[in-house]
Order: structure tokens, then C-alpha cells, then sequence
């Protein structure tokens, strides 16, 4: 008896592997996980193939070169699955996905949907309206705001960790600290979450907590921002929006699987995720939240036990492998099997 064929998917991305930041972006989470969930992957870095001349003014003819390319590879690749692990890729269009799917007309087409309040980016939702799939890491409006605009199935997917490299690392002094927060203090798009503001603005003036990317202090990245976490006793995590269903950005999985304590604020059906006082702590008010800090912070081997068994259970069912395989579920059975689970 013939081996079945492994799945052939074609993964486009603005990847970013020359710099260490880059392995942990999406790009690299879904390469790997779909390659060890046993599929063969070939990636096409579009930007850097648009911008790779740098004469600004040829590229609008580079990039019909590189929609030429792109097509060239897809006919030759027959790919049963093209991937844009983020539905804003740079530079690309609705004329280069027409262009990608008469290349490859018997391939499925997916975008994973990572930004919040969809409907105020006309470029992403032009690429959306073009997919067979759309996977947004939050549920409820947001999910439906996709199904609106005409795409043919919507399913929500949670961001993905990966254990390999999220876990809890050891640090020097420097990153040491009882709380911390990295993310920006508003955003002008909505109008600022006053818990948000209230706590970031209270934490900003206590000296045992530290906070990057708000309030004009530095931000970090790449395998930083994991020491950031690790170093801390307690994280933080709390959207622009909380009151979309199962909506949490990839700073509370980041959080959860580098080990840490993670405090954050509820948002509807996010015990389906990591339930409270097992996995994490959920908090519904300001005062609520120092209130929890303050008795984490005294009693640290019920903190290291919470914070134990959350990343143990990112680590298990939300790893990039995992995610990859609820991905290849939606396309073949048209299901995924998960509590959270949520398809339009």
C-alpha cells in the first residue's frame, strides 16, 4: 500500500530569519509547526523579494516581477495549501492573489488573522475577502466581522507558543522585578481602556515593577522580551478591548508559556483557554488586580504553582505543532476539536 502524500503548503510571509526576533514571529511558528505536524513547507519571502533591488523608483515593476515569481513557484510546487501566517503582508494585493490563485487553482487559500478591530484596515480586508479561510486569534465580533465581508468559512485559533523557545529562562538582576507589562500605553484607534490606563499609570510609579514600550520607556523584542517575562514575578496582560469573546493578544500566551505568573484581565469564555486559579488568575477590576499582585507576591509557592501549570498547559495545547494540526483539521474535516472551538 501507497504512503499518503504529505500536504504541500506554500507559506507567504514577510519573514524575518536573518535577525533572532524573527523565530519568534509567525512566519516561524507555522513553518515549524506545519512541518512537524508532517507536511512539506516551502516559504516566499515577499517583501524582501519586492524590495530587494532598493531603487524605490522601479518597484512597482519589481513588484510585477515578483507576482510573476510567485506564480512560477506556485505552478511548479502544486501547493494544497497556500498560508499567510499574517493576513498584512506588505505590498500585497488583490491583483497578486488573483494572480496566486490561477497559478495554483486547486489549492486552499488561509490567512491567520492576528490584529484586532478588522474592519479599520481596508488593505487587510481586501486580502481576507480573498481567502477560503480566515483565522483570527479572537472569537465573537471580530470572527463574524470577517464572515460579513464574504469570506466562505471563519475559525477562530489561538495564538500559538512555542516550547522550544518560550519557557522560563535564567536572568541577571537587570530584568529582575515583581510585576511587568510590555505594550503601548493607548492606541489611536479606540479610545483608551481606562483599567488599562489606571493600572499601567499606577504600576508606572511603583518602583518594583516595570514596564516597557508605554510611557516613552524602551520596548522590547526578540529573546529580550522572553527575559523580560522570566525575569518578572508577575505578569500582566490586559487588551485595548476585553469584552470580545476569547480575545486575548500573544502578549498572554507569551506570558503563560515563558512560565510566569499571569495576571490577566477576563474577557468572555477565557477559561475555555487556561482556567482561573489553575492556569492563571483572572481579574475584573483595578482594584481586583493589586489586590491579587499583593497576595501573589506573599505567598510564592502558590504563584510558582499557578504559573507551573499554565505553562505546562500552553506548552501542551497550544504549541505551534498543535495549532498547525487543528489548522490541517479545519481543511480536511472541516472541524476542530477543541473546547474553544468557534467556526462561521
Amino acid at each position: 500500500m501507497m504512503q499518503e502524500r504529505a500536504k504541500r503548503v506554500f507559506v507567504l510571509a514577510n519573514l524575518e530569519d536573518s535577525s533572532l526576533p524573527g523565530v519568534l514571529r509567525a512566519p516561524h511558528y507555522w513553518t515549524k509547526g506545519l512541518i512537524r505536524a508532517g507536511c512539506d513547507v516551502q516559504t516566499f519571502n515577499f517583501r524582501g523579494a519586492v524590495v530587494q533591488s532598493g531603487r524605490v523608483l522601479t518597484r512597482l515593476f519589481f513588484k510585477h516581477r515578483v507576482a510573476d515569481v510567485l506564480s512560477s513557484q506556485l505552478a511548479s510546487y502544486r501547493p494544497d495549501i497556500v498560508l499567510l501566517p499574517r493576513d498584512r503582508v506588505k505590498d500585497l494585493n488583490e491583483v497578486t492573489i488573483a494572480a496566486m490563485r490561477q497559478a495554483a487553482p486547486a489549492a486552499v487559500f488561509a490567512a491567520i488573522a492576528q490584529d484586532w478591530l478588522p474592519e479599520l484596515d481596508a488593505i487587510r480586508m481586501s486580502i481576507c475577502r480573498h481567502m477560503d479561510y480566515v483565522l483570527p486569534t479572537s472569537a465573537g465580533d471580530f470572527l463574524h466581522t470577517y464572515k460579513r465581508a464574504g469570506v466562505r468559512s471563519c475559525a477562530y485559533l489561538p495564538n500559538a507558543c512555542d516550547p522550544d523557545l518560550q519557557y522560563r529562562y535564567e536572568v541577571d538582576d537587570g530584568w529582575k522585578t515583581d510585576i511587568m507589562f510590555a505594550g503601548r500605553t493607548y492606541n489611536p484607534k479606540v479610545p483608551p481602556s481606562p483599567e488599562r490606563q489606571e493600572i499601567l499609570e499606577r504600576l508606572a510609579q511603583m518602583p518594583n515593577a516595570k514596564l516597557y514600550g508605554c510611557f516613552d520607556r524602551p520596548s522590547v523584542s526578540g529573546f529580550d522580551a522572553l527575559r523580560a517575562i522570566s525575569g518578572a514575578r508577575i505578569a500582566l496582560s490586559i487588551n485595548m478591548i476585553n469584552n470580545v469573546r476569547l480575545y486575548h493578544s500573544n502578549r498572554f500566551i507569551n506570558n503563560i508559556a515563558c512560565g510566569t505568573f499571569t495576571l490577566a484581565k477576563r474577557v468572555p469564555d477565557s477559561d475555555l483557554l487556561f482556567q482561573d486559579k489553575v492556569h492563571v488568575r483572572y481579574f475584573d477590576s483595578v482594584e481586583e488586580f493589586f489586590d491579587l499582585a499583593d497576595w501573589y507576591l506573599k505567598h510564592g509557592d502558590e504563584r510558582e504553582r499557578i504559573a507551573r501549570a499554565g505553562m505546562e498547559h500552553a506548552h501542551r495545547e497550544f504549541n505551534c505543532q498543535r495549532m498547525a494540526r487543528h489548522l490541517l483539521d479545519l481543511v480536511e474535516k472541516g472541524r476542530i476539536d477543541a473546547p474553544w472551538a468557534e467556526i462561521v
